[in-house]
């Protein structure tokens, strides 16, 4: 029998890194090594292994200790950290609008009343948090606690007429309205304003701080804009659509190269066609987009069954997936992803904001260190004591703005670094005359080629079968 104290000459204990795991090796064989139980426990504990001792495994090296002469296993295992749940925002509101067409009493179907809206009323609850759920510390085998990373708190982004409760909690409409979501994900209650018919000469333009639904058409040369969402039942000619939120066409574009359709969130649409279209996310078609000039923050995607992309420039933050992109023609057409000039403005208005909000709040600093200063000798006048009670909310409302502006500021900088996720997906054909963009490095397609990804790699545009 060999003592504890001994052991160290026939076996060696190694940590991983995170010291969750020890792991037992024989340094020396012997055929005639053998040890107790307690004596293996006693070596563990002399070399620091407090936790996780796998007793079984203990209980075998100590019976049958040759079947481990050439291995390494792993003898003590310590817990590993749970990390915390990030909190999130529910919204109690559904805002997908139902596509059925109205069924009247007498069963006809009315297929104008196809968009129907889902109103709130003021008070209605919108949006509720669900705060961050904690972790659980891990522990080493040496008995050392591990700390987990606690789940962030999530914030409401706070739109027009909407409420939130004194904990934060809950989100209540201010006003009767729709629930629409503008750029950067702000939560709003805009009225709604409806057009039934087109917009021609008879209703002139249209400028509206709500939602607009449009029961008919746009027609060439005249605008309608919107704080809100735009939702068209019929087809857009060479008109500009201006919405905060997002665009829903159910007919199409036929933009004769005038005008413009530009929404803070998605733009919806069947088809496409010299037209020019900008969204701050996605771009959705389901048929097609032929010669025209599209810009998306995030995708564009036109992978329904025709899902054609052919002329034009096709512009993503992300990526763009089509079913064919160009024809047998060799039509030019360019597609180009991980371009995203608006982030690149917004991170420069952010730090310009961010510089002014440090000197506002320099000189609100300023103000209370008097104010407060007084107040110590006893000097403060009732106008005064209001004075200093508004500079500190001035001044909690100023860090508040500074903490948004940061955290998006970091946002920006990661999608900014990411052109990893930067990708062109073909499902059916590319053809010769397209061009693909990703970031700064551009690849000319020369033959129709079927199922393939154009991915950033390492300095060049590589091909991958589409999966």
């Amino acid at each position: 029998m060999i003592g504890h104290y001994a052991l160290n000459q026939y076996v060696s204990i190694t940590l991983s890194e995170d010291k969750g795991i020890a792991y037992f090796q024989f340094s020396k064989r012997d055929e005639s090594f053998s040890c107790s139980v307690e004596e293996l426990e006693s070596f563990l504990y002399s070399q620091d292994i407090r936790y996780g001792i796998q007793h079984d495994i203990v209980r075998r090296i100590s019976t049958n200790p040759e079947e481990y002469f050439f291995s390494r296993v792993p003898i003590a295992i310590g817990d590993s950290p749970v990390d915390g749940v990030d909190g999130r925002i529910i919204l109690a509101v559904d805002l997908e609008e139902d596509r059925k067409p109205l069924e009247k009493a007498d069963g006809k179907v009315d297929y104008k009343e196809l968009v129907r809206l889902h109103n709130v009323m003021r008070g209605q609850l919108i949006a509720r948090k669900v705060p961050p759920q904690s972790g659980q510390n891990g522990r080493t085998v040496t008995g050392e606690e591990l700390p987990y990373k606690p789940g962030k708190e999530a914030r409401f982004k706070i739109g027009k007429n909407v409420l939130v409760d004194q904990d934060e909690t809950a989100m209540y409409a201010a006003i009767d309205g729709l629930v629409t979501l503008t750029d950067k994900g702000k939560v709003n209650v805009f009225p709604v304003y409806e057009v039934n018919g087109d917009v021609d000469y008879s209703t002139g333009n249209i400028d509206f701080v709500g939602t607009v639904v449009i029961r008919g058409n746009v027609l060439t040369g005249f605008t309608v804009k919107s704080a809100g969402d735009i939702r068209v039942v019929g087809g857009v000619e060479g008109a500009e659509l201006l919405a905060g939120g997002s665009i829903e066409i159910t007919g199409g574009i036929i933009g004769y190269n005038k005008g413009l359709v530009s929404a803070g969130q998605n733009v919806k649409v069947s088809f496409i066609q010299d037209g020019n279209v900008v969204a701050g996310e996605d771009v959705i078609v389901s048929q097609s987009i032929m010669h025209s000039n599209i810009r998306a923050g995030h995708d564009v995607l036109c992978n329904g069954t025709k899902g054609l992309i052919v002329g034009g420039i096709v512009q993503a933050g992300e990526r763009v997936v089509a079913r064919t992109i160009g024809n047998t023609m060799s039509t030019a057409t360019a597609i180009e992803v991980g371009v995203v000039p608006e982030l690149r403005n917004e991170i420069n208005e952010l730090r310009q904001e961010l510089r002014q909000l440090k000197e506002n709040e320099d000189k609100t600093d300023k103000a209370l260190y008097l104010l407060n200063q007084l107040a110590n000798n006893g000097q403060l006048s009732p106008d005064k004591v209001a004075l200093r009670v508004k500079l500190n909310a001035t001044k909690q409302s100023h860090l508040r703005d500074e903490r948004r502006i940061r955290e998006r500021i970091l946002e920006i900088e990661r999608m900014l670094e990411d052109t990893g996720r930067a990708k062109v997906e073909v499902v059916k054909t590319i053809y010769g005359g397209s061009k693909i963009v990703i970031g700064r490095y551009t690849r000319f397609v020369k033959d129709p080629t079927e199922r393939v990804v154009f991915i950033y790699n390492e300095g060049d545009i590589t091909i991958a079968p589409y999966i």
